[in-house]
């Protein structure tokens, strides 16, 4: 068996262990991070990065690496319901220089974080190499076990932390339980070519009663399907025309595209879930990211609460680490943190997923708005783009990287 120490062993690679596991490391901190693929790549992952995040790189001094990746950079995201288009997000409203979204695959993102953490000897990433227990001491978390592409390996480490996402394994063996919330949706996610008829960069399309979220990729959309959850067998019995005829009563500009959907193999379903911890801690152990709260796929903002979560707990833990295991008070306190803006942003989500994003609800505007609603909606797109551009690049309490971890 392999033996490690380290100040902290992260499990999962993700937003938030990769985001972790750097500012650690930079630290001048031992850290170990597990990830239990060979590599990051992963289709339909999250892949917006919001301003908050690209703030924080920028703390970091890494923005402008990071802007060097291919990428798309939005400032505006439109909405077009029952066939009026809608201007209600605009980064453009916040303070620059972050004033946009970055659109880039995850896997880049990961790949980067975690090319610029091995620039760190102290910095050790194990890909094919999944926890699979926890090593105790009494109450206390003194690291973990895994399997590795070589065999068993061992990490005794003063902080454990549970980042590899919303079916968490060490959650689970540290006795956390989550409380979850029904949601009633799900997503069907698959590839579209750009049809050439070309819009302003749009979220989501909602008519006939469908939702459609299209994500541009560059030469092809990223695009999502909202069905009832547990629909999936009912949308297969009723065949592909019935499937591209609901993509198309919501997005009609993709009928064309739709057309190359011949099977339902490229079409690959999401299962959505909302559930955060009662408690996110034990002696020795922390959760972080999914681990800890499982986001809802709305507005996006799964990668950038877990990059603020990693933020937070590197702000919090970075210098007593140095010290050996820290006291239970600290991790209590990233909780207490986190949890607040957690807690609004998914009831904010299951608020949106019970009216807007629920399949077959009513339309929500006629199809041609009266002169009225027309000029009432243009008088309130600068008060909600205001608060979109808060709420969504921002986040209901964005995490700052301490002055000294910079």
């Amino acid at each position: 068996m392999e033996s490690l120490q380290a100040s902290c062993a992260v499990s999962g690679g993700g937003p938030a262990g990769m985001m972790l596991g750097l500012i650690l490391a930079r630290a001048g901190l031992d850290v170990v991070v597990l990830e239990k693929h060979a590599d990051f790549f992963r289709d339909f992952r999250g892949d917006t990065i919001h301003p908050s995040t690209v703030g924080v790189l920028g703390e970091l001094g890494l923005r402008d690496a990071f802007l060097g990746l291919p990428h798309t950079s939005i400032r505006t995201l439109d909405a077009v319901v029952d066939g009026t288009r809608l201007h209600p997000i605009d980064f453009r409203r916040l303070p620059p220089p972050d004033d946009f979204l970055v659109l880039a695959p995850q896997w880049d993102f990961l790949t980067f974080l975690a090319g610029e953490a091995e620039r760190h000897p102290n910095f050790r990433l194990l890909m094919s190499t999944a926890a699979t227990g926890l090593i105790r001491d009494g109450d206390t978390v003194r690291g973990l076990v895994a399997e590795g592409p070589d065999g068993p390996v061992r990490v005794e480490a003063d902080l454990t932390v549970a980042a590899d996402g919303r079916d968490s394994a060490l959650r689970a063996t540290a006795g956390l339980r989550p409380r979850r919330f029904g949601v009633p949706i799900d997503v069907i996610w698959f590839r579209l070519p750009k049809p050439a008829e070309t819009h302003p960069s749009t979220l989501a399309y909602l008519g006939d009663g469908a939702m459609v979220i299209t994500i541009d990729r560059g030469d092809y959309f990223q695009t999502g399907l909202v069905i009832a959850k547990g629909g999936i067998d009912q949308l297969r019995a009723a065949g592909l025309p019935a499937f591209r005829s609901a993509v198309a009563g919501a997005a009609p500009f993709l009928r064309g595209p739709l057309e190359t959907i011949t099977d339902w193999e490229p079409l690959t379903l999401l299962s959505v879930q909302i559930d955060r911890l009662p408690r996110w801690y034990r002696h020795g152990f922390l959760a972080i990211g999914d681990a800890a709260h499982a986001m809802s796929p709305a507005f996006g903002v799964g990668v950038n609460y877990a990059v603020q979560d990693a933020v937070a707990a590197a702000n919090a833990l970075a210098a007593p680490l140095r010290d050996g295991p820290v006291d239970l008070r600290l991790l209590d306190a990233v909780q207490r943190r986190r949890l607040p803006p957690v807690e609004w942003m998914q009831r904010i989500q299951l608020a949106a997923h019970r009216g807007i994003s629920r399949p077959g609800a009513g339309p929500l505007l006629s199809r041609s708005p009266s002169p009225a609603l027309r000029l009432a909606i243009a008088a309130a797109t600068p008060v909600a783009q205001r608060l979109t551009a808060r709420l969504i690049g921002r986040g209901l309490r964005p995490e700052s990287v301490a002055p000294e971890l910079r």
